[in-house]
């Protein structure tokens, strides 16, 4: 009897063994497979090939921005990404444009990149991007809001200074001046117009009118039409985007009178108006730039890694003298 119990006990004990080094073996098997696993969802989440970057501009029909998504796709090109980019008919376009916002953010991009037309409007859907982590890098126009990635763009104020120091020394004081300015409420222009006529002011210039032309060629033209049968004596117009500037200039070619011009963007087809000896000059900003690092900057965001707060990509007078090195550049990145 004695014998037969000692058997079971040794039976007993064998299997308990068996058991615990089964459990072991289990457990060893279960955190290894829990490691390679955490491994792989790393690699996956660091890789960029799987980011896609939403980019939207306030139109897609002017050189300028079409110089944006250019830089844009170079730079999702470059680091191996995904980019969209969208912009509706015309600047003037608010809420196709946030639509536009709204529907990227719907398809849960990686980050977005926004040049807003209005940004008082756009604000709101900022505030849902946010709600869904996907950073938002805001290029070309800045807009008042705290959550924003990063601002990369012209330093707008100072591109409208130089414009008014340019018109200043080439009319001297008591020079009569003509504004004409993008659509009411957009902050870039505001800046642009702001700065100019400080200077203009200061010295001595007296600035006549500013009107609205809402960045389009046909509407400068009309515009500029109106003003010089109010101020037919008018020296010089400043005109806060080059479109707008061709447009007046067809105006006052129109007219027969001989009025200095100046744009800002330094856009191909003022620089070739001003090669040609038509257009004075234009405030250069680099827009490819503007794209390039926007999505350079959304994608760090993406990334978790620090971006900073603003990005200025600078800006400089164009005139005859230093067009055709401005020109020579211009057509390598669109390609013409």
């Amino acid at each position: 009897m004695h014998k037969r119990m000692l058997v079971a006990m040794c039976i007993l004990i064998l299997s308990l063994l068996v058991l615990a080094g089964c459990g072991g073996k289990t457990q060893n098997v279960s955190t290894g497979e829990k490691a390679n696993t955490s491994r792989q969802q790393t690699q996956s989440s660091s890789g960029s090939n799987s980011m896609h970057v939403g980019v939207i501009v306030k139109a897609l029909n002017s050189d300028y921005w079409r110089m944006v998504e250019a830089g844009a796709k170079d730079a999702a090109s470059k680091l191996g990404i995904e980019v969209t980019v969208l912009g509706p008919a015309g600047e003037t376009q608010v809420t196709e444009q946030v639509s536009m916002i709204e529907d990227l953010i719907t398809k849960k991009v990686s980050a977005l990149v926004v040049a807003p037309s209005q940004p008082s409007s756009a604000i709101p859907t900022f505030e849902r991007a946010k709600a869904q982590n996907i950073p938002v890098v805001l290029i070309d126009t800045d807009a008042n809001w705290d959550s924003k990635v990063s601002f990369v763009g012209t330093g707008n104020y100072v591109g409208g200074k130089q414009a008014g120091e340019f018109l200043a020394k080439q009319l001297g004081k008591g020079a009569k001046v003509a504004i004409l300015r993008g659509a009411l409420g957009d902050p870039t222009h505001d800046e642009r117009a702001n700065g100019a006529i400080e200077v203009l002011k200061a010295e001595g210039l007296n600035v006549v009118t500013v009107q609205p032309a809402n960045s389009e060629r046909q509407m400068g033209m009309s515009v500029m039409e109106n003003i010089l049968q109010a101020n037919p004596d008018i020296q010089g117009v400043y005109a806060t985007n080059d479109e707008m500037a061709l447009g007046a200039l067809r105006a006052i070619e129109a007219a027969k009178k001989n009025i200095l011009v100046v744009g800002f963007d330094g856009s191909p087809d003022a620089l070739k108006s001003i090669k040609d000896g038509k257009l004075t000059a234009s405030i250069a900003q680099n827009p490819y730039n503007i794209g390039y690092m926007g999505v350079e900057a959304a994608i760090k965001a993406a990334k978790r890694e620090n971006v900073e707060k603003r990005i200025d990509t600078g800006t400089k007078v164009v005139t005859k003298d230093n067009v055709e090195e401005e020109l020579t550049r211009l057509a390598k990145i669109l390609g013409k």
